[in-house]
């Protein structure tokens, strides 16, 4: 924990900045909170309003507004879980095929890549097995590299994200052809409220690389040779994931 709040590693400083964390996370999750219902009031709204239209009408519309609560369930659960990000003790263990998170994150976020004229490009090892995880926050970890590289590229650029097997680990690479990470920056970029970008809080990489942590893997950042940036997401196909369940997790939270 004390290295993912930074190079000041000492208890004061530590202890500060999760008190700042924990206050900005309370404010973020009140006012993303706030639009959500308001959001889930209009989706109640508008299915009232299907049943005026035609019945071909119904059929298509239905599956869309289906999707839209969906993923508001969806972001009000990690809103829920967001502010207890910092404690690996909060994973909701179960079995999870890293394909399906990856491609379902990269679908939710084509069209606003499309918008941008970015292309996200997939590749995936099929034969990957599945592994102990918390789909929410694995999704939550992987949606933040994708964004972060969409604001790095900003436009007319590309994005490739990828699987792979590493002995007893599975990774998750994210690389973008942006202007990559300057050298002096790449000690800082995993530092909470550090951004290098007009986009964003800061927040982004620092949840990525706690949401990892809590499952026992790595989060590395790059900028290779050729340009862009390398992200390298590491979990275990089994480990700290498996475990922090029940008294397994209290006795790994410390």
């Amino acid at each position: 924990m004390a290295q993912a709040l930074g190079q000041d590693a000492t208890p004061a400083a530590v202890a500060e900045k999760r008190d700042l964390l924990e206050r900005l996370l309370a404010r973020l999750a009140h006012e993303i909170r706030n639009p959500l219902s308001s959001l889930d009031i209009h989706v109640q709204l508008l299915e009232e309003d299907l049943g005026e239209l035609a019945p071909e009408m119904r059929g298509q519309l239905s599956p869309r507004l289906e999707i839209i609560r969906g993923e508001l369930h969806r972001l009000e659960t990690v809103v829920d879980r967001f502010l207890r990000v910092a404690g690996p003790s909060a994973l909701d263990v179960e079995t999870v095929e890293l394909v399906k998170v990856v491609t379902h994150v990269c679908e939710l976020l084509r069209p606003e890549a499309a918008a941008r004229q970015i292309e996200i490009a997939i590749q995936i090892d099929e034969s990957l097995p599945a592994l102990r995880a918390d789909p929410v926050r694995l999704t939550q970890a992987l949606m933040n590299l994708v964004i972060n590289a969409m604001q790095a590229v900003d436009r007319n650029g590309r994005i490739a994200v990828a699987t792979a097997s590493a002995g007893d680990a599975q990774l998750i690479t994210v690389r973008d052809n942006g202007p990559g990470i300057p050298a002096d920056k790449l000690p800082s970029i995993f530092d909470p409220y550090f951004t290098t970008k007009p986009e964003g809080n800061g927040l982004g990489l620092w949840i990525a690389q706690q949401i990892v942590t809590a499952h026992g893997g790595t989060l590395k950042a790059q900028s290779p040779p050729e340009g862009g940036a390398l992200f390298t997401l590491v979990l275990p196909t089994t480990g700290r994931g498996e475990t922090l369940d029940g008294q397994d997790a209290k006795a790994a939270s410390g």
